[in-house]
């Protein structure tokens, strides 16, 4: 029986070695014809079938609504505001900058600076409003990006101090694996708070949500998570269809939030208003500031993103205010789960293989089959029943290579053992025998 503990912890080693070599070549893209396969799969999760096909139609969001600003001036931005402040919202979330590029401050540069009433009715809308919250950008400075730290910012891009006045901030940065802003982009979590140069900054949605709530806002930060996944609520009007839930979120176009008559006292009063770009209007299909997100009806290969980044703060603002997190299996635990189930797969594996060797190939494959099966259900149904976020990947990982690392194991690695062992024993026994 010892021997046989220590083939299977063995045999559970080689699985994870094996694994991580896979996962190094598959990193080096040594298999280049395989690559189609792999970005079309490659940003897809469990959990985006249930939010896209599983998932119960959640109610309207009466607390929310969205404003499009389009491509409008800072004029005409100051004109929505005051329009929208007149009726008293709690708050106007604004997702614009309204500062030069690089600080090159002259009207070739930055047009917008030839419009000096505009840029003083900005301010002054702002201003009057009392309430509104801008957006920033951590930043790393050249200095902390070439020392290779991640996740540690020293810098915040901001709106013109002319602008923004006293009004309060947030940071707008999304986690995604793009690497520019035009590249392709999934957006399923965020970090709610960062550390800028020994000042911790709240995110602009939850920014939002504090001065909204502030009693459960502080209950969702001492989750004390670094990242938090988004559990999306749902979408505004979708023309095109790429998005479920669409229509859960009261929006306004830039023509209609410039005109006092599409804009409904009861509709705003009391409310969060975020404005931000959505598209030259809503039936504009431009990538700008645009998300893939789990919502997305086609959640795997090629598709259009489903989610301009304005409705992803809202989506943020609505999961702290209704206190519908998602919890996550912790990464420990994770590998804890692959070594057992992948330890048991051994042990099972080298019961049938020494009772009924002729049966091996079809049992092993079989059970395999049916344990991935079972935990890819698994995985989707608990995220769907419990919003908790079973990530079993390594242990899906580790299933599918097992069968196959144990019979390289039992018929190569430990035959390499044996050859090893008596070639040790024999050196020893010559050793022995000189003597």
């Amino acid at each position: 029986m010892k021997r046989f503990w220590i083939d299977c912890t063995l045999a559970t080693a080689f699985v994870f070695v094996t694994l991580g070599g896979i996962v190094e070549i598959t990193d080096l893209k040594i298999f280049s014809a395989f690559d189609p396969l792999g970005e079309a799969l490659g940003d897809v999760e469990m959990t985006d079938i249930a939010f896209s096909q599983l998932r119960e139609d959640p109610e309207l969001d009466l607390n929310v609504v969205m404003v499009n600003v389009s491509k409008l001036s800072r004029r005409e931005i100051a004109q929505q505001i005051n329009i929208i402040s007149q009726y008293n919202p709690k708050i106007i979330g604004v997702d614009v900058f309204f500062n030069c590029p690089n600080n090159l401050r002259d009207t070739i540069n930055c047009p917008a600076l030839k419009d000096v009433m505009g840029n003083y009715m900005l301010a002054k809308a702002i201003e009057d409003a009392g309430n509104v919250v801008l957006v920033t950008k951590v930043l790393q400075s050249d200095s902390l990006f070439s020392e290779g730290i991640v996740d540690e910012y020293d810098s915040l891009r901001r709106s013109d101090i002319e602008i923004r006045g006293n009004a309060l901030e947030g940071f707008a940065n999304l986690e995604t694996d793009a690497e520019t802003q035009e590249a392709f982009k999934t957006c399923r979590s965020f970090v709610p708070r960062i550390s800028v140069q020994n000042d911790t900054v709240l995110a602009f949605s939850v920014k939002i949500a504090m001065l909204y709530d502030s009693v459960k806002t502080k209950r969702f930060l001492a989750r004390n998570n670094y990242s938090e996944t988004i559990n999306y609520r749902g979408n505004i009007l979708d023309l095109h269809n790429a998005s479920s839930f669409s229509g859960r979120y009261f929006a306004l176009d830039w023509y209609q939030a410039l005109d006092p008559e599409y804009v409904l006292p009861e509709l705003i009063k009391d409310k969060i208003v975020i404005m931000g770009y959505m598209g030259d209007d809503f039936e504009d299909t431009s990538w700008d500031d645009k998300f893939f997100t789990p919502l997305n009806k086609q959640y795997a290969g090629k598709t259009n993103p489903d989610m301009y980044g304005p409705v992803v703060h809202a989506n943020i603002v609505s999961m702290i205010l209704n206190e519908d997190y998602i919890d996550e299996l912790p990464d420990w635990l994770e590998w804890v789960i692959a070594i057992i189930l992948c330890f048991i797969n051994v042990a099972l594996f080298w019961i049938i293989y020494e009772r009924s060797p002729d049966w091996f190939d079809g049992v092993s494959v079989l059970l395999q089959l049916v344990q991935i099966i079972l935990l890819s259900f698994l995985m989707i149904y608990f995220f769907n029943w419990y919003s908790f976020k079973l990530d079993l990947t390594i242990t899906l990982g580790a299933l599918a290579v097992v069968g196959t690392c144990f019979e390289l194991y039992q018929s190569a690695i430990l035959k390499i053992f044996e050859w090893a062992r008596n070639r040790l024993t024999k050196r020893r026994q010559r050793v022995l025998t000189s003597k």
